[in-house]
């Protein structure tokens, strides 16, 4: 019980935190007078009283947080803040279900990008300020940013940050200090994001449009201000803006940080998942642009590249962004972009999936089990690069994949046993877990998850956390044995 109480000491120290992150489109509904300034007061209100109350009632139980405190911690955070993250649409939408403003907010802090809002081009500036927002301050992760401000309040974060920070972060310090760390790739994130804001100001974006966008760019969450997405301008200039900034986001952060400290572009090189990435992205735009020109759906190859080009970053880097209704295209290439978003991404990256790096190991253990089976005994070593990759590292990605497959099949049979046609469940359940947000069906990219009834809304939550958190940080709190002294 002790060690519970002194995780909650924690969150509420973050939940008051994460209210003051509202202050900005507090100020910003105050300052173009849109309405929504008393959604925000409120808001704030109630987000730094609950998290007063909870550190107040535990600030005897502060002490260093250990391994199992930060795997803890990273769950109640992931499924707590959105609690209140919500908070500004249930006050000024109050005909939004519980269930739906949780799934909104859900899709914000995981970068997801699913929404069950509709008529984006007359809310208030200030509320769609804030999606994009929270898109952004969760796709590099709020627990990296706690843990950059978490020895200003007297508590450690170096278990809080190996939980729930991916892929080959985990395994090493970038720098002395994992607080140097969090801030320096939180600078990274923040420069990009700058020059993603002034990219699309000159390319034709208004100021607010552009720092919406480039919020959810960076964070790949794909959350628009206006219904049709980037339909809505229409221009190959903004959208190759866009398709820029969604490949460098889907790159390791933790290669962006390495970049700029040392000043050389040549570090990318040794990056075993950035080649990769940007190949299968290339390959697929191209290939399916000719697909598309072939078969007459576009009359001229340059409009086919344009189209399939932004549509297939935006799906694979699991952004979410659409410039056309995707679904109508022939089934065989909306089908193998939702694939394409299951492992793209890099690992450190702003993506979900399974992550380049592990699809990688997983090709080479395919690899030395066909080789194995003519040559008994042969060795074989897993490569990343120059680097050995260790069996424990090889068996711990064989189970992701398993634990990711029965995930999407579980949840795809939940979603169709509640109603759902069969099309809708499966990309709901692969849209959901890869943090992509649209799917096909009645998800699609001109539709929205307003269609879901609460019960599925609950569900398609459920599978961004836990597809967010990369199944294993999640499931493990579950375990009785995490429980026992």
């Amino acid at each position: 019980m002790n060690r519970l109480l002194a995780v909650v000491n924690v969150l509420g120290k973050m939940i008051m935190v994460f209210g003051l992150t509202m202050v900005i489109p507090l100020g910003f509904a105050l300052l173009i007078e849109d309405g929504a300034g008393w959604v925000f007061e409120e808001s704030i209100l109630m987000t730094l009283s609950s998290g007063m109350v909870l550190w107040f009632v535990t600030r005897q139980y502060k002490r260093e947080l250990q391994t199992r405190d930060g795997f803890l911690l990273v769950v109640l955070v992931w499924s707590v803040l959105p609690a209140f993250a919500m908070l500004p649409f249930l006050f000024y939408l109050p005909e939004l279900s519980l269930s739906k403003a949780y799934f909104e907010a859900v899709s914000g802090l995981t970068a997801t990008g699913g929404t069950v809002l509709t008529d984006l081009d007359h809310l208030p500036l200030s509320i769609n300020l804030w999606r994009g927002e929270i898109v952004w301050l969760g796709g590099m992760g709020l627990i990296v940013l706690a843990v950059a401000i978490l020895p200003l309040l007297g508590v450690g974060g170096r278990q809080i940050f190996k939980a729930e920070t991916p892929g080959p972060m985990k395994e090493s310090k970038l720098t002395p200090r994992i607080a140097e760390t969090a801030k320096g790739l939180w600078l990274i994130y923040a420069c990009l994001t700058l020059a993603c804001v002034i990219a699309y100001r000159l390319a034709g974006m208004d100021w607010f449009d552009a720092v919406m966008h480039a919020f959810t760019t960076l964070g790949l969450g794909g959350f628009s201000s206006h219904d049709a997405s980037f339909g809505y301008w229409d221009s190959p200039l903004i959208e190759s803006v866009a398709m820029i900034f969604m490949l460098i986001a889907g790159i390791n952060f933790a290669s962006h940080f390495l970049v700029w400290r040392a000043k050389k572009l040549m570090l990318y090189r040794f990056d075993p998942e950035a080649g990769w990435f940007l190949l299968v992205v290339i390959v697929s735009c191209v290939g399916f642009a000719l697909y598309l020109w072939f078969i007459g759906i576009y009359t001229d190859p340059l409009t086919a590249l344009r189209y399939a080009s932004f549509n297939v970053i935006s799906v694979a880097t699991t952004t979410g962004y659409s410039s056309t209704d995707y679904s109508l295209w022939p089934i065989f290439i909306p089908f193998c972009m939702l694939f394409l978003s299951a492992f793209c991404t890099s690992s450190g990256s702003t993506g979900g999936g399974i992550k380049m790096m592990r699809a990688r190991i997983l090709y080479q253990q395919v690899y030395r089990e066909l080789i194995t089976m003519m040559h008994p005994n042969a060795v074989i070593p897993a490569k990343l690069g120059k680097t050995v990759i260790s069996s424990r590292i090889v068996f711990a990605v064989l189970v992701f994949i398993f634990i990711y497959f029965v995930s999407i099949v579980t949840m795809t049979l939940v979603l169709t046993l509640s109603g759902l046609d069969e099309i809708t469940a499966l990309s709901a359940a692969v849209a959901c877990i890869n943090n992509l947000g649209p799917g096909l069906g009645g998800i699609g990219p001109a539709s929205t998850y307003a269609l879901l009834t609460d019960f599925q809304t609950w569900v398609c939550s459920f599978a961004m956390l836990l597809g967010r958190l990369e199944f294993f940080t999640l499931l493990v709190v579950f375990i009785p044995a995490f429980w026992r002294k």
